[in-house]
């Protein structure tokens, strides 16, 4: 296994650099030939000056808004600056750090660069929806204007404790760690209200959990969601490993 596996390496090295001496034979062609027609023109293509390996090497230094101005200079440049090669790196360095990475990015068959595109594209949503309320492990606490009786039962401010949690469902219905001593066993429900006016702009949108005060929804720089009322605010839990990703398979507007 091990003599057949270093004949197989050995096979690629020599077809690598077969390759790469056929392409800088053909390179050697063309300047050869466009001497003879008269000089080498001012201006020449560095991608075929320096060939795909290396072009690639020379874009992966780039950020990723200099890599996709280059998707529009020639098919060629499409070719090479649209890789998996390429955007695979450019997606870990956008990853990191982010609480949240965006189910529809991590779709079987989904480009790289499609992956990043909509990585971004998902990090400026702000309007929540329920498979992101349903992914997350909640993290609940009291504000500081709520009532002392209700944070002398809160460990965030007591320091006696892990935070409280809180556990959304796809019936609709929340829960709570057990022994929460603020949760009391009550049932609770939630609904998601999201007011639209022309040209699809948002005027209104809150979640609300039975009949208590709206929750303002905020997104944070990392991905994570936030939503808080004068009371008491929840803040969804880092779970950048989550198989799979979470939050909609689809763009939400």
């Amino acid at each position: 296994m091990v003599e057949l596996q270093e004949s197989q390496s050995k096979d690629m090295d020599e077809g690598m650099a077969l390759a790469m001496e056929t392409e800088g034979k053909e390179r050697t062609r063309k300047r050869k030939k466009m001497n003879e027609e008269g000089g080498r023109p001012l201006c020449q293509d560095p991608l075929d000056l320096l060939g795909r390996d290396l072009m690639l090497r020379v874009l992966n230094n780039l950020d990723a808004r200099s890599v996709a101005r280059c998707l529009v200079v020639s098919l060629s440049w499409n070719r090479v600056a649209s890789s998996d090669l390429l955007w695979t790196s450019k997606c870990e360095e956008l990853w990191n750090g982010k609480a949240h990475i965006p189910r529809l990015s991590l779709v079987q068959g989904v480009s790289k660069l499609d992956a990043y595109s909509l990585s971004v594209m998902d990090g400026k949503r702000t309007r929540i929806v329920k498979d992101d309320l349903c992914d997350h492990v909640w993290e609940f606490h009291f504000t500081k204007v709520a009532p002392e009786y209700w944070r002398n039962l809160d460990p965030y401010w007591k320091g006696n404790g892990p935070p409280m949690h809180r556990y959304f469902h796809k019936d609709g219905s929340q829960t709570a760690d057990p022994g929460d001593k603020v949760w009391g066993g009550h049932e609770c429900c939630y609904t998601i209200v999201t007011s639209i006016i022309g040209e699809g702009k948002i005027r209104e949108h809150y979640v609300r959990i039975n009949r208590w005060l709206p929750l303002a929804v905020s997104r944070k720089q990392d991905w994570s969601w936030e939503m808080s009322n004068n009371f008491y605010c929840y803040s969804s839990v880092p779970d950048p490993c989550k198989e799979g990703g979470t939050g909609p398979l689809f763009l939400v507007m």
